[in-house]
């Protein structure tokens, strides 16, 4: 049933001023964290303590399909499974795709891409191997490095990027390419293809006992990196993302550490991929002044919003490309700092078992909607196909939220629509943002989902 054109009952959205900017609504003021936490009543207030975050992890590793124990895997590894994982990410490209330069990927260039995953090559049955990033590194959905586009004017969205691993990240190495420069890997929240070069291989244990080896740092600056060092090039201005977990190294206070003294600093201790390909560890410094903590911080609405800001402007970046992050790579880092894992796509964040969530069918009427929008807390998640946005707070009874967004289309004043070409983690009012003339992202509303507060 189509949903017919209309505007917020509260306040229209042709009533909101749109500034040189050409963001709709949107002031200077507007683009701070205290701006928006001062309008709270309780900002510090603890909405879920440590232990009930840790046991919705607990379920969601267990309850939610998209995600992956792999504690849990069997000792070996079935073919089935293996060739499961690799079908179930991506059939062979059937549609026209472009390179960077504009051009065509020719057939025979996609054939190889496909060919390179070696399918038939995967044994009846395997050991179950285990590995960790060393690095921020691209999950592929084929084993290559080609860029591909869905049009000829479109270099952004790279259709062959899935996501990121991080330093740390255990996975488990199901598979490797024809060419042995690209491993399949099983991550908890993703399986796809990575650079060889960014897993080091280790045993179980270890690599499972790394995410829990205390003592640690959180990562809670959008993307800190690690200090410069010429006598460790590995872990030499490493990139860290918000929400990463590293433990601290056992090295000596008064001792120097890759070249300086590292009483100024953390001392971490990374993991690193040795000549033959196996996991070693490997000190590295954090300025003590660049943005960590002790322990994730409290999931309070003050700290999802200062989260949420230190991606401000941030551009954005399909899949985590442009060591950056997406819409839901968005939202899922800034409650990782958190403590709150949550699933890697939109499509299984918005329903996942987990989380309180308000669904809505296509067929719901604007005023269960508006109801809905109108009863949202700072830190609610505003799920519409293929993008979420988090609520922030109200202004003369305009709803805003703060996304991760390559788009952004309002309608102007004359009724005709407006691109603001936004490309960035960015603040807008949600009532004015519209998929076409006809319909706006309230109409197209899937799931509001709360992430500060258990499931039923």
């Amino acid at each position: 049933m189509a949903v017919a054109p209309t505007v917020a009952r509260d306040r229209p959205a042709t009533q909101l001023p749109v500034p040189e900017s050409g963001v709709i609504g949107v002031t200077d003021a507007y683009l701070a964290p205290e701006f928006w936490v001062s309008k709270l009543s309780a900002p510090d207030k603890v909405l879920m303590p440590r232990a009930a975050i840790d046991a919705r992890n607990a379920r969601l590793l267990r309850d939610d399909a998209s995600m992956h124990d792999l504690s849990a895997l069997p000792a070996m590894l079935p073919r089935a499974q293996v060739a499961g994982w690799i079908d179930g990410l991506a059939s062979p490209p059937a549609k026209p795709l472009w390179d960077e330069a504009g051009k065509p990927v020719p057939k025979a260039t996609l054939d190889a891409i496909v060919a390179n995953r070696a399918i038939d090559a995967i044994p009846a049955n395997q050991p179950t191997r285990y590995g960790m990033a060393v690095e921020r590194a691209a999950l592929r959905t084929f084993p290559t490095l080609l860029r591909v586009f869905s049009r000829d004017d479109d270099t952004d969205i790279d259709r062959f990027q899935e996501s990121a691993l991080f330093p740390g990240d255990p996975v488990v190495i199901a598979h490797a390419s024809a060419d042995g420069q690209w491993l399949f890997v099983v991550s908890p929240r993703y399986a796809a293809w990575v650079e060889a070069k960014a897993i080091a291989e280790g045993d179980k244990a270890t690599v499972l006992a790394y995410s829990q080896r205390m003592p640690y740092r959180i990562v809670t600056g959008a993307k800190p990196r690690t200090v410069f060092t010429r006598e460790a090039p590995r872990v030499s201005e490493l990139q860290l993302d918000m929400g990463t977990r590293v433990p601290l190294a056992n090295v000596a206070a008064d001792k120097p550490v890759n070249g300086q003294h590292p009483y100024s600093s953390w001392v971490l201790d990374l993991p690193v991929r040795d000549g033959d390909g196996r996991l070693g560890f490997a000190p590295a410094l954090l300025q003590k002044n660049a943005e960590s903590s002790a322990d994730y911080l409290p999931l309070t609405h003050a700290n999802i919003l200062r989260q949420a800001f230190k991606f401000l402007g941030e551009r954005y970046g399909w899949g985590h490309s442009y060591n950056g992050r997406d819409c839901s790579g968005f939202v899922s880092d800034v409650y990782r700092s958190m403590g709150v894992q949550m699933p890697r796509n939109t499509s299984a964040q918005a329903i996942s078992p987990v989380f309180t969530r308000t669904h809505f069918e296509p067929g719901d009427s604007r005023d269960k909607r508006m109801a809905a929008v109108r009863a949202m807390q700072v830190g609610d998640l505003v799920y519409i196909p293929g993008h979420v946005m988090m609520y922030i707070g109200n202004i003369d009874g305009m709803p805003y939220v703060i996304h991760d967004t390559n788009g952004g289309s309002f309608l102007g004043a004359d009724g005709e629509m407006r691109s603001m070409h936004l490309n960035a983690v960015s603040v807008t009012p949600l009532l004015p943002l519209r998929f076409n003339k006809d319909n706006d992202y309230v109409d197209r509303i899937t799931n509001i989902v709360r992430v500060a507060k258990d499931s039923p």
